[in-house]
């Protein structure tokens, strides 16, 4: 692709503080950039005017972030600007090409395998130890010892060190300490190298031997380093090693995102480069092109509240100023359990799907990942596709990776066949498996969904270039896996707080706002309270324009409400009376379920749409739930989305149970919303009454 044609054009566009950042092209430079202003812009466009202006060559330059998506958005802008040699990488792909380089010359000997995961390891020293360790206690343990690792404590530290950082470890201190020395000691012994291990090795080799750093600082002579907020101090030991006496270096961040101290980041070489580097350029981003000013709003409000325990992050607060027109206020809502809430929420998107958003720029947004499945199954049955953020990268998949072989192979000779027809067949081979609906199941559903996003992706790439052939498919799917570009994967996006970092959706709803949440119940100390507040911050400037808050007063229907509205919340969410006389309204309509056999009150989810306890007897017509799996296949099939969109199995199964003979009746089984009643209702009610379904266009209104 063709860059700017002058130094000058590179800069058309930019406001007066990414102007200035820009211009800022000899270091040190720090930019404080507050969330939606344009970071990524300022730097990309600083590094290719530097390039444009002869300052510095661009195949030495280092730029360093911490995501391979973060990475590769900058590589595809930067050749947009016309500098695609500058190398942009993680810190870790950074430290892996330079050790592999260099392993010869350095170490010597067979060069160390790279552990994908330390769970296995940290298995086995666990046992050489006596420990006896669950999954959860493993993965743990790995995080208490990746925490060590980055802040450059040994095992033989570790005890004190985590009295003095005021830190709770997941077990006896002394056991992990001990947990720790057996995991290094097994890792020298199988020749392994862990990722901090790697920084660290990197680091020492540089810094040992004068003709490798020689050669490393000829290479790279210009760094740029997003995220500055999030550096750990290993981290920081490569970077020093990297950057030797020099000082052209750039360094980006905001340190009210701090969010990962839990995991030994720390704002402090971000707050205390002014001390680093007295003469340094300094650059505040603040207008925000992100978020409307309601949103803007709420995320000012949040921060100034923080209190003295937030430390520098408070001195350097960035007050954010909206660019956009305004848009529609942020909505709070309590409810009274979490299932209630759930639901709400699910309606909601529904009623904004229904609108024209996308489900894809739609998200729903918690503090743990445990409070996924209550909005996995909400969404489900609103009929609203979803995605769950933070499984494997899309392109590390094993079903993209095979079919990524397949496609490579199949576009040797088949240029003159058609584009999306061809891809689709070679996606339905039964080596590869995708299906015309999605299958039930959670794993087997995501694995269906990447499938779809490639044939999907087809689709647009034929739409986009007129006799696009299968070799510009692969070619296009190879850049994007060179740059972590994957394909949409259309629903809306179920994350937690700290995996929406860096990304952003026209609508969120951060859900579960409630003390013990967030904040998180064992933030006990002021500063980690602080940094759940961050985490809130950082939640609210993922929305564009739609922002929901929602708390619920009790875990489950007919519990206690003893539950507090978080503390974050504090003069934001309107007054109380008028939620106490809503939530008064809400218990007038609240409808406790028995179970139709027993009369017990049914407490989960799948028992109140049932209408019975799981373990008590059912007699239901199973030719009838046959009749209505195979309505629903063909439904899914005709509207291409997955089954459990049309209707989830447990409602199929409570349907099927009850036998509904009228509109109120199927109305009130749970699953059944406004919105699939008007679009399914006539032919479930058919099928019911053991007449056939009415084929597609001719249902009507059910009333």
């Amino acid at each position: 692709m063709e860059g700017p044609s002058s130094p000058e054009e590179i800069l058309r566009g930019l406001d007066p503080e990414q102007l200035e950042a820009a211009r800022s092209v000899r270091g040190p430079v720090c930019i404080l950039a507050g969330a939606g202003t344009g970071k990524t812009r300022a730097i990309t466009h600083r590094i290719a005017y530097a390039v444009a202006s002869g300052v510095v060559p661009e195949q030495q330059i280092l730029a360093v972030t911490f995501t391979t998506r973060a990475a590769g958005e900058m590589r595809g802008r930067l050749r947009a600007l016309g500098a695609p040699r500058v190398q942009a990488r993680t810190f870790h792909a950074a430290a892996l090409r330079q050790l592999s380089y260099f392993w010869p010359q350095a170490v010597g000997g067979p060069k160390p395998t790279l552990l994908d995961s330390k769970i296995g390891l940290v298995a086995d020293a666990g046992r050489s130890c006596g420990l006896q360790l669950d999954r959860p206690g493993l993965r743990d343990l790995a995080s208490e010892i990746e925490w060590s690792k980055v802040t450059q404590i040994r095992p033989a530290d570790y005890e004190a060190a985590v009295v003095k950082a005021g830190r709770t470890p997941p077990m006896l201190a002394r056991d992990v300490a001990r947990a720790y020395d057996a995991y290094e000691e097994l890792r020298r012994e199988r020749n392994l190298l862990d990722f901090e291990s790697m920084l660290e090795l990197t680091a020492a080799v540089i810094t040992d031997s004068p003709s490798i750093a020689e050669q490393v600082r000829k290479q790279y002579r210009y760094f740029v380093v997003d995220e500055f907020q999030d550096v750990n101090p290993l981290q920081k030991l490569l970077l020093d090693a990297w950057l030797g006496d020099r000082d052209d270096i750039c360094v980006v961040g905001d340190p009210n995102q701090t969010i990962y101290s839990f995991a030994g980041a720390t704002p402090g070489y971000l707050t205390g480069f002014s001390v680093a580097y007295p003469h340094a350029t300094f650059v505040r981003l603040v207008r925000d092109y992100r978020s409307t000013p309601q949103v803007v709003r709420v995320a000012n409000t949040a921060l100034q509240a923080a209190g003295a325990a937030a430390g520098v992050a408070r001195e350097h607060r960035l007050e954010l100023v909206a660019q956009r027109p305004d848009g529609p206020d942020p909505v709070y809502a309590e409810y009274d359990d979490e299932p209630a809430e759930a639901t709400a929420v699910a309606r909601r998107i529904a009623a904004l799907v229904e609108s024209g958003t996308p489900a894809r720029e739609v998200a729903v947004l918690f503090r743990t990942n445990s409070q996924s499945a209550a909005y996995e199954q909400a969404l489900a049955d609103a009929g609203v596709s979803y995605t769950l953020r933070g499984a494997t990268q899309f392109f590390d998949r094993p079903e993209i990776k095979k079919a990524l072989h397949t496609l490579r192979g199949a576009s040797q000779g088949e240029d003159d066949a058609p584009l999306v027809a061809t891809v689709r067949h070679i996606l339905q081979q039964p080596q590869i498996g995708l299906t015309e609906t999605a299958p039930e199941g959670r794993q087997a559903r995501e694995r269906w969904e990447s499938l779809a996003a490639l044939a999907q992706l087809s689709e647009d790439v034929a739409a986009e270039r007129s006799g696009a052939t299968m070799a510009d498919f692969v070619a296009e799917l190879e850049a994007r896996a060179a740059t972590e570009h994957a394909p949409g994967l259309e629903g809306v996006t179920l994350a937690s707080l700290h995996a929406a970092k860096g990304l952003e959706w026209d609508a969120v709803f951060l859900v579960g706002l409630t003390e013990g949440m967030l904040p998180i119940i064992y933030a006990e100390e002021p500063e980690q309270v602080e940094e759940e507040r961050r985490l809130f911050y950082v939640g609210v400037t993922r929305a564009r324009e739609h922002l929901g808050m929602s708390w619920a007063l009790a875990r489950s229907p007919g519990g206690r409400k003893t539950r507090k509205p978080s503390r974050f919340l504090d003069g934001l969410r309107p007054a109380s009376p008028s939620l106490a006389a809503q939530r008064g309204e809400r218990r007038k309509q609240a409808k406790t379920i028995q179970c139709r056999v027993c009369a017990a009150t049914l407490i989960e989810a799948a028992e109140r749409k049932l209408g019975r306890c799981a373990d008590c007897p059912s007699d239901y017509d199973e030719a009838l739930l046959e009749r209505l799996r195979d309505w629903r296949r063909e439904t899914a099939t005709e509207q291409k989305v997955p089954a459990y969109v049309v209707f989830t199995d447990a409602t199929l199964q409570a349907i099927a149970e009850r036998e509904p003979s009228g509109v109120t009746q199927l109305a009130g089984i749970s699953g059944v919303g406004a919105v699939k009643l008007e679009r399914y209702g006539q032919a479930v009610l058919a099928l019911c009454a053991g007449q056939p379904a009415p084929v597609s266009g001719e249902q009507g209104d059910t009333e």
